[in-house]
């Protein structure tokens, strides 16, 4: 064979070597500094907690930049993490492995709340709505409640299932973008009798709050210690060109740690209150969503998502009957660099929640470990940020004078041998606008219930096929 000469052979090296780094499973990414600002979260000198109630609207007014610091917010998720797990260890540290197994959705949840459950017919094509990125790290919705429609801006949340927004009058409302919604002004806002088959399911899963002038009362309590309660009712609910009749919502005159500056929660878990519960009969058991990385590019909330759409890595759907809100998957393994770590099936076999409404990932403390070691040695030619520059994410980085990086590719192995890989925007978030933290974080052991956070989420279509009992995950929709 004829011998190739020098600088041909180096040209198809160089060749090979940069497109080895440029499709799936590559070992590292070339991302600007710049793409991996967020735009979110009060800088740490400015961040303010004042906060002032009116004692006129019952609505606290706040200063420029009142949203909390990230350390605040990862306090505030550390909790919720804690409140999810100790749901699912009750009494018995094998309850993901016995109870948090795949169930067929029945239509069950669906039909107590008005929808059609897993009937195939659908009475609408679907409904999509834009996704904003909020100052706490948590994503938002603008929907419009009542005749004539109102907006309002909600999160979005996967881990709870009662959508609610704050109401007039307000006995304790945090400051809000759009005016407090005001019952009396919609023609369809109508209590929820206590009598009512509606008020009697609220109360079996714990979040009624007894009756008030024969009215539903709801209460909601959060795993970061936030609550709210009010008046559980209906109206009209708006997204996008289509309008849902009868929606059935709390609202809200008594809200407490709540930092977002959104009017309420849109919960989108499996409950019977959720809105894909309630719309299922409109839309299908199916909805997706795509969280954008930065609060100037959009994502999407889609109801009646396709679910034979092409480029979706998909892996079983698993659910608890006793706790139906969460959404549950498990892995196989993870891969740092393009290569699978050597880590046993059996430290994932608690399973991870995927949770939008949680900014950090939590892993098994082995896979954790195993992940953080790897992910050093590959972005080992960069600096470290100094000790405590996080509590909570380890490794940080220093990129002072830096352009661009090299960023160590993350992808996560899902049960069935799909393969997600993680965006840089999901790898890495920015801490006080030099540094630069690893976004997972370990459990304190590999028995607790995973989470799968917001970060790690970004820049992914997250389809949730909960008839066709599937989690599905498609790169680059956003």
């Amino acid at each position: 064979m004829a011998s190739v000469p020098k600088l041909l052979l180096l040209v198809l090296c160089s060749y090979h070597a940069l497109f080895a780094n440029a499709g799936g499973d590559r070992s590292y990414k070339v991302v600007s500094i710049d793409s991996l600002k967020s735009g979110s979260v009060c800088p740490e000198s400015e961040a303010l907690i004042v906060s002032v109630t009116s004692q006129s609207t019952g609505v606290s007014t706040d200063g420029p930049c009142s949203m909390p610091s990230l350390d605040e917010i990862l306090r505030q998720d550390q909790l919720r993490a804690a409140y999810i797990q100790r749901k699912f260890s009750v009494g018995d540290q094998q309850l993901r492995a016995a109870a948090y197994t795949q169930r067929k959705f029945s239509g069950g949840d669906a039909a107590k709340a008005g929808g059609a459950g897993g009937v195939l017919k659908l009475l609408e094509s679907g409904a999509t709505v834009p996704v904003m990125l909020g100052s706490s790290l948590e994503y938002a919705i603008t929907v419009g409640i009542g005749s004539p429609a109102v907006n309002q801006t909600m999160l979005i949340d996967t881990g709870s299932d009662v959508p609610w927004v704050q109401c007039k009058p307000c006995s304790q409302c945090h400051s809000q973008a759009e005016p407090l919604f005001d019952p009396s002004t919609s023609s369809t806002y109508s209590p929820i009798s206590c009598s009512s088959a509606t008020c009697t399911k609220l109360e079996q899963d714990k979040a009624g709050n007894g009756c008030s002038n024969s009215e539903c009362q709801y209460y909601a309590k959060y795993g970061d210690g936030s609550r709210t309660s009010g008046t559980y009712s209906s109206d009209t609910l708006t997204l996008g060109s289509t309008t849902i009749p009868n929606f059935q919502f709390g609202c809200g005159r008594a809200q407490s740690g709540m930092h977002e500056k959104s009017a309420g929660l849109m919960g989108l878990g499996g409950g019977a209150q959720s809105l894909v519960t309630q719309t299922s009969g409109t839309f299908g058991t199916a909805f997706s969503y795509c969280l954008p990385a930065t609060s100037s590019s959009p994502g999407f909330l889609k109801l009646g998502a396709g679910t034979g759409g092409s480029g979706f890595a998909k892996t079983p759907m698993i659910r608890s009957s006793p706790i139906p809100t969460y959404y549950g998957l498990r892995l196989e393994g993870i891969r740092v660099g393009g290569k699978q770590l050597e880590i046993p099936t059996s430290v994932f076999s608690s399973g991870l929640v995927v949770d939008s409404g949680a900014v950090v990932s939590r892993l098994p403390k082995t896979a954790y470990s195993a992940l953080s070691a790897a992910f050093k040695e590959g972005m080992k030619k960069y600096q470290l940020a100094p000790p405590g520059t996080s509590s909570v994410l380890d490794p940080c980085y220093d990129f002072s004078g830096s352009s661009d990086v090299e960023l160590t590719s993350v992808a996560l192995v899902l049960s069935g041998g799909g393969v997600v890989e993680l965006s840089p925007e999901g790898v890495l978030l920015e801490r006080k606008g030099r540094y630069y933290c690893l976004a997972l974080a370990g459990n304190s052991d590999d028995t607790s219930l995973g989470v799968i956070g917001n970060v790690a989420q970004r820049t992914i279509e997250v389809m949730y096929d909960i008839g066709g009992e599937t989690v599905g995950f498609k790169t680059g929709a956003c």
